[in-house]
């Protein structure tokens, strides 16, 4: 399959036509494609390097921590697990139908349309597609056209492991997108911006296809007066850096208790500094770059607008547009009406606003769209309770950033701009099932005695049988 939108059409009608024998499917049946695919992805995996680093200059070590590790431990925690997920659960029956029995039957939703982001172009492509495939579906996949030597390597690795019939991937810039939304896909599994998420719930609508939307937005961290600072700006400096802070759930701004905010300041530049060379701090071959100049532009905008309206760079603050560098930047005294305080930001710039009291952290995220993720750096358990009660996101997570998405047992996903639906491990063989209800009943019903004409006696067996029930 190359990506001439004219064979999409074709490609779509083959795979519909591969259902049926997909749904009779074992687990042992596939398991063992779950098993190829993470064998040839593993024996391949120079090559997804490669491809990482041609893309975003990512170093092979980030590229094993954020892209292999997670494909390798979503499709072993998949085969691990299919069997039981596979189950049919037997469901009691109330008492007014005892002499029925109900179970409850996971089924293949059909046909998955993955459409995947640039950011991590190869596990947000894989990932799902493990879910899609342990709840024997088929799939296409639309990979990022920003990511082309990604995309390269996925056709590759999934012409390897699949029929055409079965997984497929489909090259192309965004007309190719829109061309597989013109199909009736069972299920769309869309990872991007929210303004792009509602375009493609649009189009699934049409044909009442379900959806699965992770879109990412402005993921707050709250850092208050009994943190660990030393702790918190490790790690909010380490996942700033990561990926050039291109990750759906990086930190994007932070709500710092004013008697705090000096410590986190000087913490996170001694981390930022350590992370790149001496001899050489503009370009780092540990730095991912600005996945392109359109995003760089986009970027660097929200720094200048945010430092002519006042906003102060107490770290970082240099950008070269040739080599696609922004360093990781912090900024203080930062407007609330500037740019990187509306809009997701998606790139190394840490802008950090003060408060007093918890309440005004708080109404300060809830005024806002709820967010994927939100970090609460505290030791003060009232304050835990508070943010988690008082509080509404797609994840909460104390003293740490953006690992809860490693955890298959969790749920990742958002709510409302951030996301619906959600995915990973178990969640993930939910969202490409259907729970069909299945009744199996017996020759004898007490709802005979109730049959028309409905007579006084009758009436009143029905009020007897609704006071017993």
């Amino acid at each position: 399959m190359n990506n001439d939108l004219s064979k999409i059409k074709a490609l779509f009608q083959s795979q519909v036509e591969n259902h049926p024998s997909l749904a009779k499917s074992t687990h042992n049946d596939r398991k063992q494609k779950l098993k190829s695919l993470l064998n040839n992805f593993m024996d391949m995996e120079q090559e997804a390097i490669e491809a990482l680093s041609l893309d975003m200059k990512k170093s092979p070590t980030e590229s094993i921590i954020s892209e292999v590790l997670g494909i390798k431990t979503e499709a072993d925690f998949a085969i691990k697990n299919l069997k039981k997920w596979m189950r049919s659960k037997r469901v009691p029956s109330p008492s007014t139908i005892l002499f029925t029995s109900g179970w409850v039957r996971p089924e293949p939703k059909g046909s998955i349309l993955i459409l995947s982001p640039w950011n991590y172009p190869i596990l947000l492509c894989l990932n799902p597609l493990i879910a899609a495939i342990a709840a024997g579906n088929t799939a296409v996949i639309k990979p990022s056209e920003f990511t082309p030597a990604s995309g390269a390597f996925l056709k590759k690795l999934v012409e390897k492991t699949f029929k055409d019939n079965e997984v497929a991937v489909v090259l192309g810039n965004q007309d190719a997108a829109i061309e597989l939304l013109s199909h009736p896909f069972n299920h769309v599994m869309f990872t991007g911006s929210p303004s792009t998420g509602k375009l493609v719930m649009s189009a699934a609508a049409k044909h009442l296809s379900g959806v699965t939307l992770e879109l990412g937005g402005k993921s707050p961290v709250v850092v208050d007066e009994s943190a660990n600072i030393s702790d918190a700006a490790w790690k909010l400096a380490f996942y700033k850096f990561a990926n050039a802070g291109q990750t759906c759930t990086a930190p994007d701004y932070i709500l710092c208790h004013e008697d705090k905010k000096d410590a986190l300041v000087a913490g996170l530049k001694e981390h930022f500094d350590a992370f790149f060379d001496e001899k050489n701090k503009d370009v780092n071959v540990d730095y991912c770059q600005i996945v392109n100049t359109t995003h760089f532009d986009r970027i660097k905008g929200y720094l200048d607008n945010a430092k002519e309206l006042g906003a102060t760079v107490a770290v970082g603050g240099k950008t070269d547009r040739g080599q696609r560098f922004i360093a990781p930047t912090v900024l203080c005294d930062v407007p609330i009406d500037s740019a990187v305080m509306k809009e997701e930001i998606f790139g190394p710039l840490m802008p950090i606003v003060t408060y007093k009291h918890l309440d005004d952290a708080i109404s300060f995220i809830n005024k806002r769209e709820k967010p994927l993720a939100l970090y609460l750096f505290s030791y003060n358990k009232k304050n835990q309770k508070r943010v988690l009660e008082e509080t509404s996101s797609g994840a909460l997570v104390f003293n740490d950033c953006v690992i809860h998405h490693t955890n298959p047992n969790l749920p990742f996903g958002g709510i409302n701009n951030s996301g619906l639906g959600s995915y990973h491990g178990k969640y993930g063989f939910d969202a490409f099932s259907h729970e069909k209800a299945i009744l199996k009943s017996s020759a004898w019903s007490p709802f005979k005695l109730m049959l028309p004409p409905y007579t006084k006696r009758k009436h009143f067996l029905v009020n007897m049988i609704k006071k017993l029930s």
